[in-house]
């Protein structure tokens, strides 16, 4: 459920016409409902607390949307964070997110952020690779200070909506493999600067089929029952994020309650906190991307170009990933429709949203939304073709703030500094 709605010819986030957003802070605009936000977070706390989870450290994955005052909205809830970087870390303590409640994770953590993560006092720092293990260790025992970890596994379990984001495979970077674990585990707990406290998983995104969440589940709680049984103590098992969402053109997804019965069974008995990662689950159908038509280009062939003001470089899915996102009118005409190849204006044929999409007739001035936006939209946005940097509105009830400012021209060129010989 999301709080985007037609209301008399015209779309609306929760009280706010996009339209009235549209023309105070100018277009493409991130858009973002506060109530669902707050919905979707707690719904899967309820369910995974009605299934017998007591007090689950729910991290939002901060790459998902890492705008503060979308942190902050969490956080309120009681949301801590999943980080891959020290620059996320950073954005989730000034969020106010507790560091007991931040988890670090990332196949490539630098030696200063790790450090950064140690001096922070972080839930965990998760360990992908035997290198890197040695690494933290090292950096510990440089600051004298005891580095409480957790070791990411790769289950070997294929999942995901698209290649780019399967991260279980043992072909994938992610994680140590089941091979390696119960050694590495042992051999952490042996050394006097790493203090193991668990082990964790994440098997890709936009996952809509619970089976595969399910063997790796049961992977990670049989791991945990031989961690165990050799006398190892394990806390902690973070089973990671991932659960998809209804992108419009996809069945339905599993339910956060369906999600939480799958978790339920497969650590019935272990006797560990459990953390989770999730970032598209809460985020997505939270945004839209609000964007303008600059005109409609009609070939004699043809085809029929629909060019925005919104490009690849706000709205980078679609490109990367053939990601669908549905495109609604926000006053749309009744009647007919046309096909449409929907484009921007970056120079790229890539810059191209979705070809032959049935739509309704658009003139130029119109506003477009792109639905389910409010994951890996703003988050991936970029300044490609030196276009400013896309803004972001939150909305709560009938009020809404400009929480991320679009840059001026100027701004853009003063963060650049010439070479003293020129």
């Amino acid at each position: 459920m999301n709080h985007f709605d037609l209301r008399e010819g015209e779309l609306f986030c929760e009280d706010v016409a996009l339209a009235d957003i549209a023309q105070a802070v100018g277009t493409p605009v991130y858009v973002y409902s506060t109530a669902t936000f707050e919905r979707h977070y707690t719904v899967l706390r309820d369910a995974l607390q009605a299934e017998g989870v007591r007090d689950p450290l729910i991290a939002f994955a901060v790459k998902a949307n890492s705008n503060l005052a979308v942190l902050k909205t969490l956080a309120r809830l009681g949301a801590g964070a999943d980080t891959v970087s020290e620059g996320e870390i950073r954005r989730a303590l000034a969020a106010g997110v507790p560091p007991e409640r931040i988890v670090f994770s990332g196949v490539g953590k630098t030696r200063a952020e790790i450090a950064f993560a140690l001096d922070t006092r972080v839930s965990e720092i998760n360990v992908e690779s035997e290198p890197e293990m040695i690494a933290i260790a090292q950096v510990a025992e440089g600051l004298g200070r005891r580095a409480t970890i957790a070791f990411r596994v790769n289950p070997d379990v294929a999942a995901g909506g698209h290649a780019k984001i399967a991260t279980g495979k043992s072909e994938n970077k992610f994680g140590v493999s089941f091979a390696e674990a119960e050694r590495l585990y042992a051999q952490a707990s042996n050394n006097a600067w790493l203090n193991p406290v668990g082990v964790a998983c994440h098997i890709g995104s936009q996952i809509t089929d619970l089976a595969p969440m399910a063997e790796a589940f049961a992977k990670m709680a049989g791991l945990v029952g031989r961690l165990k049984g050799e006398g190892l103590s394990v806390e902690r098992l973070d089973l990671g994020g991932g659960l998809g969402v209804p992108y419009f053109n996809q069945p339905e997804p599993p339910s956060p309650a369906d999600y939480a019965k799958v978790v339920a069974q497969a650590t019935r008995g272990l006797d560990v906190a459990l953390a989770f990662e999730p970032g598209r689950v809460i985020a997505a159908n939270a945004g839209v991307l609000l964007a303008q038509v600059v005109h409609v280009h009609e070939r004699p062939e043809g085809r029929r170009f629909l060019v925005l003001d919104a490009a690849m470089n706000d709205l980078l899915r679609p490109a990367m990933y053939d990601a669908y996102h549905d495109i609604r009118a926000v006053r749309p005409r009744v009647g007919e429709t046309k096909p449409y190849d929907v484009v921007g204006p970056v120079c790229e044929t890539g810059d191209t949203f979705t070809r032959d999409r049935s739509l309704p007739t658009f003139e130029t001035g119109d506003l477009v939304a792109f639905m389910s936006a409010g994951a890996y939209g703003a988050s991936m946005a970029s300044e490609y073709n030196s276009r400013p940097l896309v803004p972001e509105v939150l909305v709560k009830g009938a009020d809404f703030a400009v929480v991320r400012p679009r840059p001026s021209y100027e701004e853009m060129l003063a963060r650049e500094a010439s070479a003293p010989w020129l």
